[in-house]
């Protein structure tokens, strides 16, 4: 690699973690928000938004995809719970397990919190090609794995 190209390579990478890190910002604050509309904290949004997209899950496989501590799982679903966002059932296969699935009418209410923002985000998808939003969908999973992985070991310690 040229001496120039290494040069345009090293400002789009501090570009890139700028940008990347002024999104976590812009993110964090979102969620702050839309939670905050409905009572709730970014956290447990987020947990809601889990289970609406995989369905019901364990507490230790919420602990898994969230990489929170269990102690800090077992809150966060006393706290949806006690809400009125989720319930604890019992495992279908494993009686002594138990599912915490989210309660879809109460679901159905956080929609129009983020209706706004869908709109804003089809918006700015229309100004990329196909080729382009594949190339961002393939950034976005390889940062998103990476992430929970940086995650899990701030938990382990």
């Amino acid at each position: 690699m040229s001496e120039e190209a290494e040069a345009r390579r090293a400002a789009v990478l501090e570009e890139l973690n700028r940008t990347g890190r002024e999104t976590s910002a812009a993110t964090v604050m979102f969620h702050e928000a839309a939670a905050a509309k409905q009572g709730l904290g970014a956290t447990e949004t987020k947990t809601l938004d889990l289970l609406q997209r995989r369905g019901p899950l364990t507490a230790k496989e919420l602990s898994q995809h969230t990489a929170l501590a269990p102690a800090s799982v077992t809150g966060l679903i006393d706290r949806l719970e006690r809400k009125g966002y989720v319930r604890r059932v019992k495992h279908p296969t494993d009686k002594r397990r138990v599912l915490v699935e989210a309660l879809p009418d109460r679901l159905d209410a956080l929609s129009p919190v983020f209706d706004d923002w869908a709109r804003e985000v089809a918006e700015l998808c229309a100004e990329f090609t196909t080729e382009e939003l594949e190339t961002v969908i393939r950034f976005l999973r390889g940062s998103n794995t990476r992430q929970l992985r940086a995650a899990a070991r701030l938990s382990e310690s």
